[in-house]
């Protein structure tokens, strides 16, 4: 895409999963690429796999030394990493507060650190990795869906903010993608994810088609639209029905 033919991108949680197959995907359009993860060595080794460079740490804190890595300039932020907290109501302190600390703020530390520069040149692009439990839900895992909930409400408000500014956002919401978070969704992934989950390069590569159309829902999964549209307008018997699957997770004895 020429939209990305040198440009500069970032993407966190970038040392598997999602986060990789987007770096490799940019990578391979001819962007300059910062792959970003916790773990230093996982970075490290996407980033010398694809000629990229490797900015390890938490996700919240790598934009400065991104944007010195990419000659001042960051054109995309990826913003991928996240947290598969599962857990009800009862869930620690901590698994919620740590969920909101990765799932929310990042973005919005990440957009306070780049709209300044975006804004005053009239163009970027920041991707928000939320998954359908974002316009949906996940049984299982309160943390999870509330605050990719709030990860898609923060999406569409830098959306709807400054679109007419040159911001173009965009939303990925993927169901089951064969990574390491799916492994660990236990019986509820398999219940809910497995039987349709995709690769992460479908997801790459439906993050592409929205860019090309620019498009804010990202769906690599598209009945999930129609899942959507039925929350909105049929909710109750859309609530029977995430009612009826729970029930049925809970007698397979979770």
């Amino acid at each position: 895409m020429s939209t990305v033919q040198g440009a500069g991108v970032v993407v966190t949680g970038a040392g598997g999963g999602i986060g990789a197959a987007l770096a490799r995907r940019f990578a391979a359009e001819g962007a300059r690429v910062v792959v970003n993860d916790i773990d230093a060595g996982k970075a490290k080794t996407v980033a010398d796999e694809i000629g990229a460079t490797a900015v390890p740490g938490d996700a919240s804190q790598v934009v400065d030394e991104a944007r010195d890595a990419l000659d001042g300039v960051v054109d995309v932020y990826c913003a991928n990493a996240g947290l598969s907290s599962g857990g009800d109501a009862f869930a620690d302190e901590d698994v919620w507060a740590a969920a909101w600390d990765v799932n929310v703020m990042a973005h919005v530390r990440a957009s306070r650190a780049l709209l300044p520069d975006w804004l005053e040149r009239g163009s970027g692009r920041f991707v928000s990795t939320v998954s359908a439990a974002g316009l949906l839900t996940m049984i299982g895992a309160a943390p999870y869906s509330v605050t990719k909930h709030g990860a898609l409400a923060y999406a569409e408000w830098l959306s709807l903010t400054y679109r007419h500014r040159g911001l173009k956002v965009h939303a990925i919401c993927p169901q089951g993608v064969r990574t390491d978070m799916l492994s660990a969704s236990g019986t509820a992934g398999e219940l809910v994810l497995t039987p349709t989950a995709i690769e992460p390069e479908d997801v790459a590569d439906s993050l592409f088609e929205a860019m090309t159309e620019d498009r804010f829902l990202v769906l690599p999964h598209p009945e999930v639209a129609e899942y959507y549209a039925a929350r909105a307008t049929q909710n109750e018997r859309w609530l029977a029905g995430m009612s009826h699957i729970q029930q049925k997770w809970e007698e397979t004895g979770r």
